[in-house]
Parts: structure tokens; C-alpha cells; sequence
């Protein structure tokens, strides 16, 4: 999360012993672990309702794409039935239209 090297944490550590004291500075430190955990738990528990929520918009578009999809089926299952009709009807005999003629 932050890039801090090893000098730059030695001299929080520096500031922090001379502005807080050396009495003090276990119980701050504590203090402030502890809410270093608690930040971090919400951040990974609202990181992973984002992803859950991304999640199901993701299957809403889906959902949303399928049912375009099922007006081409209707279409596709219509243009079918019109072609296998138009197959079972008999040939049209050429030779008789042209004696018509």
C-alpha cells in the first residue's frame, strides 16, 4: 500500500519516540495497529462486495444479452419452418411452363 523503506520507518520511529514519549509509545503503537487491522478489514470486505456486485451486473448483462437472443431464435426457428415448408411442397416443372408459352 505505501512504499516505506527502512530508513524512512526508522526515522517515524525516530519522530514518534520524541513526540510521544517513551512511556507512551507501546500503548500509541498498539492503538494504532489496531486500527491499521480494522482499515484493513473494511478495505478487503468492501473490496469484495465490489467484486460481488460487479459480479452480478455482469450476470444481468447476460441475462439482458440472452434475451436478445431469443428473438433471433424465434426468428432463426420461423425462417426454418418456412424453408423446411417450401422443401416438402413438389418442384415446379419447368417444361410445362415453357409449352405454356
Amino acid at each position: 500500500m505505501f512504499d516505506v523503506g527502512f530508513s524512512e520507518l526508522c526515522l517515524i520511529g525516530l519522530v514518534s519516540l520524541l513526540v510521544i514519549g517513551p512511556e507512551r509509545l507501546p500503548k500509541v503503537a498498539r492503538l494504532a495497529g489496531f486500527w491499521l487491522g480494522k482499515t484493513r478489514t473494511m478495505v478487503a470486505a468492501v473490496k469484495e462486495e465490489i467484486k460481488l456486485e460487479l459480479q452480478a451486473e455482469e450476470m444481468r448483462q447476460i441475462f439482458k444479452e440472452q434475451s436478445g437472443l431469443e428473438d433471433v431464435q424465434q426468428m432463426l426457428d420461423e425462417t426454418s419452418a418456412t424453408l423446411k415448408s417450401a422443401i416438402k411442397q413438389p418442384p415446379v416443372d419447368n417444361a410445362k411452363h415453357d409449352e405454356s408459352k
